[in-house]
């Protein structure tokens, strides 16, 4: 993240074998080329597998043995996880390596032969030129603390996307069978409308209990359960619409839902806690959370993405990074729309973005911050253009406060945005 592209093409020397691998699931392909542009040996074919990578280490081995070379860089496209392994492999092997964006391959793909043909031969090359020419991204493998913290924020989102699906279950077992139950009850997953699904989830059964046999029901695990509820349930139970028909097995059904509900759950607050052990660990990531609006959660997301903040030199990179970065459509008399690029790590756009709304609801600071980009006098901004703009601000924050260890001083930022206003 600390080159620029000149500063990428002067690594590329004499001495530098440049490799291009077009990757796949079970058999990657590979060209070498020197730095400038020729072919040094015959196309290479292997398999996705530890005798494929070292016939790959011999190969690359006996070009630079043959040619003079005495370093290498591959570059690949990140398609998908296949590359996860030979990365990690290429890395320990003392190898540099480069991502090349596949929409840079696409466009550059008919440059030799002013042809669309994609194949497994002229990609590797269209890669290795990219690379060549200075047009790669160094490759980050997250070291054990932040790859770690990175596996557990993607084990909760898999966990979270379940029981999305399982409570989209319950809701549609709701609708066919109890289609009242939800006018009593806004939140099926929660204290009541729980402890009725798992003893009385029919409206026959409700209606079987009465107020009486809910209300014993609800005090097993609630203080003060509401018998006034209890009444509008009853009450909702004998007037049901609800289907009968297979009743016993549906019952069943929904009991099944709502054991792997909790177990999922049950789950996901222990990858919460594993991921707040893990956050504590990281420098300063602690001091994240002192800002009103972002929890344990947020922060580790954000934390996850970034990786290790020394990477950084300026918070601009994180930006885009982010996908945060402005991109103009101008052209002549035409001028375009000014809008956020959207290229790169989408969970840390998404992440960023989610924080400042809920900022904007409790944070004081944030909400001074937003109201002055809508009313200022000069070039107002709409309420989607200051959201970005303060996510830009936000970037800026975390930044100061996980490479120099600052404690978050709403204060002391409010002063900074008026000197720098006055100054402007």
């Amino acid at each position: 993240m600390k080159r620029t592209q000149n500063e990428k093409i002067l690594q590329i020397k004499f001495e530098t074998l440049i490799v291009g691998i077009d990757v796949g699931k079970q058999t990657h392909y590979a060209r070498a080329f020197d730095f400038r542009g020729l072919e040094l040996a015959k196309l290479l074919r292997f398999s996705n597998s530890r005798q494929g990578y070292e016939d790959l280490e011999s190969w690359m081995q006996g070009i630079m043995k043959e040619h003079g070379k005495t370093e290498a860089i591959v570059g690949f496209e990140p398609t998908g996880h296949y590359w996860f392994t030979l990365g990690d492999h290429l890395q320990s092997q003392g190898h540099r390596l480069g991502i090349v964006n596949p929409f840079h391959v696409k466009c550059t793909k008919e440059l030799d032969d002013n042809s669309p043909t994609k194949n497994d031969r002229k990609d590797p090359k269209t890669i290795a030129m990219l690379v060549k020419d200075g047009r790669y991204r160094d490759v980050y493998i997250p070291e054990d603390l932040f790859q770690e913290l990175r596996e557990a924020v993607n084990e909760r989102e898999r966990l979270l996307e379940q029981l999305i699906v399982l409570s989209n279950q319950v809701l549609r077992w709701l609708d066919i069978r109890f289609p009242e139950f939800s006018g009593v009850f806004k939140d099926w997953s929660r204290n009541a409308a729980w402890l009725t699904l798992r003893h009385h989830s029919t409206p026959k059964k409700v209606v079987t209990a009465g107020v009486e046999g809910l209300m014993r029901t609800w005090r097993q695990e609630m203080k003060r359960p509401s018998l006034k509820k209890a009444e509008r349930l009853v009450k909702a139970a004998s007037e049901s619409i609800g289907r009968t028909a297979g009743s016993e097995v549906a019952e069943a059904a929904l009991q099944n839902i709502l054991t792997q509900y909790e177990l999922i759950d049950r789950q996901k607050q222990e990858t919460e806690m594993l991921m707040q052990e893990l956050l504590l660990k990281v420098p300063n990531a602690s001091k994240l959370m002192d800002i009103k609006g972002i929890g344990m959660v947020t922060a580790a997301v954000i934390v996850s993405e970034i990786g290790d903040i020394r990477r950084f030199r300026d918070p601009r990179q994180i930006q885009k990074m982010a996908g945060l970065n402005l991109r103009e459509n101008s052209s002549g008399k035409h001028k375009g729309k000014t809008t956020i690029s959207k290229r790169g790590r989408k969970r840390l756009r998404e992440g960023l973005f989610r924080a400042m709304i809920t900022m904007l609801a409790t944070n004081q600071e944030f909400r001074v911050l937003h109201q002055r980009n809508l009313t200022r006098e000069n070039n107002p901004l709409t309420k989607m253009e200051s959201v970005i703009a303060l996510c830009g601000k936000l970037i800026r924050v975390i930044f100061a406060i996980l490479t120099k260890g600052n404690d978050y001083d709403a204060k002391k930022m409010l002063d900074d945005m008026n000197r720098s206003m006055k100054a402007a």
